[in-house]
């Protein structure tokens, strides 16, 4: 969430994000701020009755030893009406709060500076290229998948459901090396392997940023009060949550593999074809947890590493820098790496890499220690490094040979022990 003195002190501002980010509802921030007001009223009068109450109850000592023990009873009638009082005051105090901060949660993330302004993918700005998109003329990646046998899609449907499919044989092989190797490099550039629980309580959901926003996308277990992970990034980033680090130890960096599940409500057409949307699908992730001075820079690292992972496969891709109102509601800064598919003839999205700042920290509390004892809340970052699914699918369809068999690529052929799939 944002901080509330930051709104206070830019409610204009607020208020363009959230209209840039398509929110309509901006009347939130002028609640927020009344409600804030009325709290903070709240605090200086309970602070105000219970500084008078102990000044009082000082007197109550004195006037015993002077004898005067009627002015003492009086003094501890009236101190006792003052802690009725401040009791009263403090529920009041933490209703107000809980409702400013449900206001709060209403609240986008402010668009950076540095964001395109837009309303639709129209709106957002090819950042960065590599690779020559394929002109060819090959099988979309599901014709050569059913043709091998190396996804059931049909059994998926029969055992769990629509999006659900089995991978067999040599691509269960490529998907197990293609997350090795997304760990591998990762590691090398200095993150940390975390292996993190599939499912998580509200208060992590909330603490990401999933809840109150999300909700429908994510699967629920309504007997245990779980929700089933959509992504890494939610288990990994809580694993801090309520904790105060040293300075020194950051920036703190975890990778990580996980299935996530998505149940990816009012999706269809092309868009669902095949391994291009998934309700269970495999991802390694990249989570940051930064110094709030270098969140800028560290979102440029994390892109770079995403990208360098897509250039080591020699697939072709581009990278956008995403517009206000196709960034989502946490970000406030967010680049999609999109890799060509040659047998669909169009860009697919296998990465996001997103700047938080203290937005999602802030609804945490985790924060850190600066060297002088200073408590400051962090920023945190994420990236797909890389979502699975349609890596498989531009592999497949880029990778084809003339007589119909699929290539391995070359960084991932030590691990297979074939050069073909």
């Amino acid at each position: 969430m944002l901080d509330i003195t930051y709104i206070r002190e830019n409610r204009d501002l607020v208020k363009e994000g959230m209209i840039n980010k398509g929110e309509t509802n901006t009347s939130v921030v002028d609640e927020v701020i009344a409600k804030d007001e009325e709290w903070r009223e709240a605090v200086t009068e309970t602070d105000k009755l219970r500084a008078e109450s102990n000044a009082r109850s000082k007197e109550i000592g004195k006037l015993m030893g002077q004898g005067k023990k009627e002015e003492a009873q009086q003094i501890i009638k009236e101190t006792g009406e003052s802690k009725e009082k401040i009791k009263e005051l403090e529920a009041r105090m933490s209703e107000l709060r809980l409702e400013r901060d449900n206001l709060l949660y209403k609240i986008p993330n402010v668009p950076d500076s540095s964001v395109p302004v837009g309303h639709s993918e129209e709106d957002n700005e090819v950042f960065h290229t590599w690779g020559e998109p394929a002109a060819d003329d090959v099988l979309p990646h599901w014709d050569i998948a059913d043709k091998k046998e190396w996804i059931d899609f049909e059994r998926g449907v029969k055992v769990t459901g629509a999006g659900f499919p089995f991978y067999l044989g040599r691509l269960a092989g490529l998907q197990r090396a293609l997350v090795n190797f997304f760990i591998a490099e990762a590691t090398a550039a200095g993150y940390r392997e975390m292996q993190a629980p599939y499912f998580v309580n509200e208060a992590s959901a909330r603490g990401t940023g999933q809840i109150p926003d999300k909700e429908d996308m994510m699967y629920e277990i309504q007997r245990d009060q779980f929700f089933v992970i959509p992504t890494g990034e939610v288990p990994v980033t809580n694993f801090h949550r309520d904790e105060i680090v040293d300075q020194d130890e950051l920036p703190v960096q975890y990778v990580a593999h996980t299935p996530c599940w998505r149940r990816e409500a009012g999706s269809y057409g092309k868009d669902v074809r095949g391994l291009n949307r998934l309700h269970q699908f495999d991802k390694v992730e990249l989570v940051n947890i930064v110094h709030t001075d270098e969140s800028d820079s560290e979102l440029e690292k994390l892109r770079e590493h995403a990208q360098m992972l897509l250039e080591k496969l020699e697939l072709p891709y581009r990278t956008l820098l995403m517009c206000t109102g196709d960034m989502g509601f946490t970000q406030t800064k967010k680049y999609d790496l999109e890799v060509w598919s040659p047998g669909q003839q169009r860009w697919l999205e296998v990465s996001s890499c997103s700047n938080f700042g203290s937005f999602q920290a802030r609804r945490m509390q985790l924060r850190y220690r600066d060297d002088n004892g200073k408590i400051h809340t962090a920023h945190t970052l994420n990236g797909s490094a890389l979502a699975l699914p349609r890596i498989v699918a531009a592999i497949l369809e880029a990778y084809q040979t003339e007589d119909g068999d699929v290539r391995v690529p070359e960084v991932l052929q030590p691990a297979m022990g074939t050069a073909k799939i």
